[in-house]
């Protein structure tokens, strides 16, 4: 059975060509094989194209995915030699290109001459970062063999390096014009900032400390090695907003200052700034209100008598949720005179409870034994204990005893929160509310050390530790603006994405690259962010 055409004459001397569905059958009588007509497709200039596609695609259903390529192509040595995922780069140059970082980085390219390409290696970079995290060394293989990023010219190892120091050389440009392109983007409004700091440590110390690298106190317990110090600033969706690097022996109330005048350099308009205890000082108070900025700090329960003023406050709690109760306080007097939030959480009152009689059921096991022995080391080594010196008090004989009254002033504070503001405006929901988002920072910092693989750190100078960390930050924030543009999070995002292949045939004629056929479940992902779903042959190569 074949495709056959047959033209005929007109009167006229023009020329009609018809189609026609036809196959051989043997003639007995005449002793050879004549066509025989099954069907007539109508003249050539009126075929109905799209009826003979749903033919063919049909006729395909029953044939085997290598032959119905072979066919598609009209050749019978198709080959088809690689195939690579693409959908997840696919996803992140789009978002690149909706942030405006590619412009951005024209911009400051413009007015430079290199032979490098500076700005393709900034993306692998970003992209390897969402996708399959590794070292820059690593990078090059896994651009050029397992991912399909769009670039034209091969990358290598110094392109990356290369790129990184141009990266840090704009990082105060680029961050700021892709932050309001994001806030254009996604209409944000940034009313509330919120700030926390984190540390990565360096488990090789083979160049020693340095201006950024030194020890200090370690969230991850590991004051044996030196470290670097991270600031996040975030918006109430959990956007990024900018990032610093500080040097790793720096207190956290130390930096507001600098982070406060980085962003009001940005001309943010009012602001109100939320950050933990850690950053609470009289001093920071004052910062943050400057240039009409405001603030919401998480306050300390015990060393200050004006939060323990506050504290012992008579009133009753306003039930917000299972879990949030509030008050509404004040303390001080005149200009001195301070607004405070009490939050109260129930279920962590319960816990507060049970840890503490588990301490102190420890604690008398432990002194039993301290007193009968009499072992001075032992003894002071309680007394500065984390969670059991505060109940211990020293009688005049030298025994140790629990304190009652430092129980009974623990259990005042169970499940309690103390917050101080500056704004007059806010309600007290919004103020307890708006403290419980600063976990939206907790989060960024959980995605960039798991996710994006924050650690370990392959570089030991200073400015590339710095541009590594700006590059991580890019990668948050575009694969937070997927997050909350699909509403999944970006490991569905990335393991759905990357079914999305892009497959490479070759033949004697020439070469064609094809995407895979996207899901619905893609389609869905790339809608949500007005992306449109890639070309199904992306290229076609014909021999010479």
């Amino acid at each position: 059975m074949y495709i056959r055409t047959i033209k005929r004459k007109n009167k006229d001397g023009s020329t009609v060509e018809y189609v026609q569905l036809a196959h051989n059958v043997w003639n007995k009588d005449k002793g050879f094989a004549q066509a025989q007509v099954i069907h007539s497709f109508g003249r050539r200039e009126d075929l109905n194209v799209d009826a003979l596609r749903r033919l063919v695609k049909s006729l395909s259903r029953f044939l085997d995915p290598e032959d119905v390529i072979g066919i598609e192509y009209q050749s019978d040595d198709l080959k088809f030699t690689s195939s690579k995922a693409a959908g997840g780069a696919y996803l992140m140059r789009a978002l690149w290109k909706k942030l405006n970082i590619d412009q951005c980085l024209d911009k400051v390219l413009s007015g430079r001459s290199f032979e490098a390409p500076v700005k393709e290696a900034i993306f692998a970079m970003i992209a390897n970062r969402a996708l399959s995290p590794s070292s820059k060394l690593a990078i090059e293989q896994w651009a050029s063999e397992d991912v399909f990023l769009g670039n034209e010219e091969p990358l290598q190892v110094q392109h990356f390096y290369r790129a990184m120091d141009f990266l840090l050389e704009h990082a105060e440009q680029i961050q700021e014009t892709v932050f309001w392109s994001t806030a254009n983007l996604l209409n944000l409004t940034v009313d509330l900032i919120f700030f926390d700091t984190t540390n990565t440590y360096f488990e090789t110390d083979e160049s020693g400390t340095s201006e950024l690298k030194a020890y200090g106190k370690s969230k991850h317990k590991r004051d044996d090695l030196p470290q670097v110090t991270i600031g996040l600033a975030v918006t109430r969706e959990g956007i990024p907003v900018r990032c610093w690097v500080l040097p790793g022996n720096q207190h956290d109330s130390q930096c507001v200052d600098q982070v406060q005048k980085d962003l009001n350099n940005w001309n943010l308009g009012r602001v109100v700034w939320v950050m933990d205890r850690g950053m609470t000082s009289e001093a920071n108070k004052r910062v943050l209100q400057r240039a009409g900025g405001q603030y919401i700090l998480g306050e300390k329960l015990t060393g200050n008598h004006l939060n323990e003023q506050a504290l012992s406050q008579p009133g009753r709690f306003k039930i917000i949720t299972d879990n949030l109760h509030i008050k509404e306080v004040f303390a001080g007097e005149g200009t001195g005179k301070t607004r405070y939030v009490i939050a109260y959480n129930p279920e962590e009152a319960k816990l507060d409870r049970i840890n503490r009689e588990r301490t102190l059921e420890r604690l008398e096991c432990e002194l039993n034994v301290l007193n009968s022995k009499g072992k001075t080391k032992s003894q002071c080594k309680v007394l500065l204990h984390q969670s059991m010196g505060r109940y211990v008090k020293e009688l005049k004989s030298g025994k140790l005893k629990i304190d009652q009254s430092k129980v009974k002033q623990q259990e005042k504070l169970d499940g309690k929160y103390l917050l101080s503001t500056s704004d007059s405006h806010l309600s007290a929901e919004d103020i307890a509310l708006g403290y419980k988002q600063l976990m939206e920072v907790e989060r960024a910092f959980r995605t960039m050390k798991s996710t994006l693989s924050l650690r370990p750190v392959y570089h030991s100078k200073d400015d590339r530790i710095r541009s590594h960390v700006l590059l991580c930050w890019l990668a948050l924030l575009m694969i937070r603006i997927a997050e909350v543009e699909i509403g999944a999070t970006w490991p569905t995002i990335r393991s759905e994405m990357q079914r999305l292949h892009l497959i490479d045939f070759f033949d004697k004629n020439g070469r064609i690259l094809q995407h895979t056929e996207t899901t619905p479940n893609q389609r869905n992902m790339l809608k949500k962010l007005s992306i449109k779903p890639p070309k199904r042959v992306l290229k076609v190569e014909l021999s010479a």
